[in-house]
């Protein structure tokens, strides 16, 4: 009875509360006779609960660097992949009244006036920002979901797990978008006027002289926030 219990709990867990349905399953199960030993026992039987606990267990420094990696790699190259768009999407925001006939018209226009190397301005801030990004966003959505249910322990959380989710997307895609907003701001400098920088390196310390550190890099931070922190909550629902 117990085992089947266990199986129904684990697959509705590992639903809703992924990584951590092995765990809360087992807080789910029927429990025995004496009400307070199986919550107990299932405490001490979880110890993937535990971050950065050494070798034996399951969410320990290497799960987070391994998250983290995998999310800067992915969001690197898929952002760095729709460059073009990038590039005529903000053209369009910046100039509506050259760029007024649609998403291809915007293409031709970039292509014949500046040739098809225009389409990568800002490749390398958006590859590298997106890839930072990433990194912080997969890997802090899974540090904080991880130490969030240790803190409630595994009944707690798993009755918290929707709050959970919401709560560590927000919190790592604010982290993400601090290192993000000023490659951000490096691109659309890039875009806006491709003679300003040869690329990002050169255009990181000429927009520190030109406009200083805050001002020039965070100036956007508030409407990233707006922009980024709900998609990323949304998507946690998974």
């Amino acid at each position: 009875q117990q085992s089947s219990g266990g199986s129904s709990s684990s697959s509705s867990s590992r639903m809703f509360f992924s990584p951590l349905g092995k765990s809360l399953a087992q807080a789910k199960a029927p429990a025995s006779p004496a009400p307070q030993r199986p919550a107990v026992r299932a405490f001490s039987a979880a110890p993937a609960v535990r971050a950065f606990s050494g070798a034996d267990e399951v969410y320990d420094l290497q799960y987070y660097l391994k998250g983290a990696l995998a999310g800067g790699i992915c969001c690197g190259i898929t952002h760095g992949a729709l460059c073009p768009v990038d590039v005529v999407k903000t053209r369009m925001q910046l100039e509506p009244t050259k760029y007024n006939k649609g998403m291809v018209s915007g293409f031709r226009t970039v292509i014949a006036e500046e040739g098809v190397g225009a389409l990568a301005t800002g490749l390398g801030p958006t590859a590298v920002g997106y890839f930072i990004q990433g990194w912080f966003k997969f890997g802090g959505v899974e540090f904080f979901k991880v130490n969030l249910a240790q803190h409630y322990g595994i009944e707690k959380a798993w009755e918290l797990r929707f709050p959970i989710y919401l709560l560590s997307a927000a919190c790592a895609e604010f982290i993400a978008d601090v290192f993000l907003c000023p490659l951000e701001a490096t691109r659309i400098k890039l875009v806006a006027n491709p003679s300003y920088a040869s690329g990002l390196i050169s255009a990181f310390p000429k927009i520190i002289k030109d406009e200083g550190f805050v001002r020039g890099f965070y100036s956007g931070f508030v409407p990233i926030l707006f922009k980024q922190i709900p998609y990323t909550m949304a998507r946690g629902w998974r």
